[in-house]
């Protein structure tokens, strides 16, 4: 049997606005291993390794794309649900999870030519930090690294787009009654020009990011065992009906409510999203 620690570090405080947290996936077994993830929107920084050599064999999506990912590369946010395949190896996986705009606000890049996919090292500026990880003696040499590299950009100030930030806090504050609709009144904005600024910050057009938020926060009272039926989850939640919620459920995650709700426990959550062994 193999079994996979997590463990949840918060951001420094320099970088709370643009990180949200970091996940370690530390695994002292000799088993092949796969972690299946579920989306979250959120864009990530990951490295992963087993004394210098890369540990992740490829990652599958729900559709069937399949792709094979450097030690050290840059996600984008997803809307459906994947396996990451690892090598019959120990290795500790570092992921950067970023706030949802992080990819416009610290590098740059317009977030929906990277949704979904994935860029290396090389493509953002990252050469010599990937060289460093793959050298560095411990985890905590590795998160100083890294954290040193995330600052930099940080400093060089590039432009925020304030609005869509605000369409993020009202998302997160009112996941189980706001619609688009909603946005577009309180900013006063056409739907095609909300939706092309939100995209570009974001990498999903607001719609998809509502649809993945409230999958999130649909598992999370699954978990808690705050509603016993699926039906009051899904009113919880503001979903059309308990088929709207089922039908969302499938798509994110892959499985069926019954056989989600057998593994629900089995699911690691933290503001990070969601993932099981």
């Amino acid at each position: 049997m193999h079994s996979i620690h997590f463990a949840i570090l918060p951001p420094p405080a320099i970088l709370k606005n643009e990180v949200e947290c970091v996940r370690i996936a530390d695994y002292r077994g000799e088993e092949a291993v796969t972690i299946n993830v579920s989306p979250t929107g959120a864009p990530g920084m990951v490295f992963h390794h087993n004394k210098g050599h890369a540990a992740l064999e490829h990652i599958v999506t729900h559709s069937g794309r399949s792709f094979c990912p450097p030690p050290l590369f840059l996600s984008g946010p997803v809307i459906e649900p994947s396996v990451m395949i690892y090598k019959k190896t120990a290795f500790i996986t570092v992921h950067v999870i970023f706030k949802p705009s992080a990819l416009k606000n610290l590098f740059g890049i317009n977030a929906s030519h990277l949704a979904p996919g994935w860029i290396g090292p090389q493509e953002y500026g990252a050469l010599d930090l990937a060289n460093q990880l793959m050298e560095a003696r411990s985890g905590q040499e590795q998160m100083a690294l890294l954290t040193s590299f995330l600052v930099v950009l940080l400093k060089q100030e590039k432009p925020r787009d304030m609005l869509v930030e605000e369409s993020l806090r009202l998302i997160h504050a009112h996941i189980g009654s706001l619609h688009v609709k909603d946005l577009l009144n309180t900013f006063h904005l056409s739907e095609r020009q909300f939706e092309r600024r939100f995209t570009q910050a974001v990498g999903l057009t607001p719609q998809a990011y509502l649809r993945v938020k409230r999958f999130n926060a649909a598992i999370h009272l699954i978990k808690t065992r705050r509603f016993a039926r699926l039906i009051d989850v899904a009113a919880a939640l503001n979903f059309t009906d308990q088929s709207h919620l089922i039908h969302d459920m499938k798509a994110f995650s892959g499985m069926t409510p019954t056989r989600l709700a057998q593994q629900i426990d089995d699911f690691y959550h933290e503001q990070a999203g969601y993932a099981f062994a």
